[in-house]
């Protein structure tokens, strides 16, 4: 279940998501890619750590995106103060 989301932060949820898509495109295309090149009894094993691997690389990749999102939100909203608009 997705948690609810004020309207600011399901802007930022749309934000994260437009940032964080092209950057995790080659991982979600190599987990395809591996998931499609092996037959139902080689999904587990060896192959679900390799998975596991993809998937924390982009769960790392998510948390990474989201601090700098968040700082240059907080950069921009302290430059528009200090220009007074």
């Amino acid at each position: 279940d997705a948690p609810f989301l004020s309207s600011e932060q399901a802007a930022e949820a749309d934000r994260l998501f437009q940032v964080l898509r092209p950057a995790v495109e080659d991982e979600l295309r190599r987990l395809t890619r591996l998931l499609a090149s092996k037959p139902d009894d080689k999904l587990l094993g060896k192959t679900e750590f390799e998975v596991r691997d993809l998937v924390h690389t982009i769960g790392a990749q998510a948390i990474e995106t989201a601090l700098n999102e968040r700082k240059k939100g907080s950069a921009e909203r302290t430059l528009t103060k200090a220009s007074g608009k």
